[in-house]
């Protein structure tokens, strides 16, 4: 992972901490394209909007589809989560490239857990389990503990 990558993830975690202030779950993503140009920014708005599917990575597929299918191809999608097997899906469907994750589903997993708060209502899925030829990277350590410390906030711990 490069210091460019980390710079994005950053920014993925800020947006996460800004959806959780906006009352949403968090979690934020960024889409930059090959030369390192952010694209397009989305933070989780499940509950602002009261749509399920309003996952920030959803929500830049959606977007990409604007793009030529060489740019989305070239394109990084940076997110504060490793996607869900929603965005997975979205994300090979439209053909997009690489994902950078700052914290790993298996991550939040075990974090849910150790504040008691049940899974969700889909199973947690690595994105190479839904969307084998996408290439991955994450998670970045040095965020964890800010990514758990918001998750803990949305439980009230």
């Amino acid at each position: 992972m490069s210091d460019e990558d980390r710079r994005h993830l950053l920014r993925c975690v800020e947006l996460a901490e800004e959806a959780l202030e906006a009352g949403d779950e968090p979690f934020g993503s960024v889409l930059v394209d090959a030369d390192g140009a952010v694209l397009a920014e989305a933070r989780n708005r499940v509950n602002t909007l009261a749509d399920e599917t309003e996952h920030p990575e959803f929500t830049l597929a959606r977007w990409s589809n604007r793009l030529q299918p060489d740019v989305r191809a070239a394109a990084t999608v940076y997110t504060s989560g490793e996607h869900c097997p929603m965005c997975s899906a979205a994300h090979a469907w439209v053909g997009l490239g690489r994902i950078v994750y700052a914290s790993s589903s298996e991550q939040l997993t075990g974090w849910l857990a150790e504040l008691g708060v049940q899974g969700g209502r889909v199973r947690p899925l690595p994105v190479q389990d839904v969307a084998p030829h996408v290439p991955v990277d994450g998670p970045a350590p040095e965020f964890a503990d800010r990514m758990r410390s918001l998750h803990a906030r949305l439980h009230g711990a």
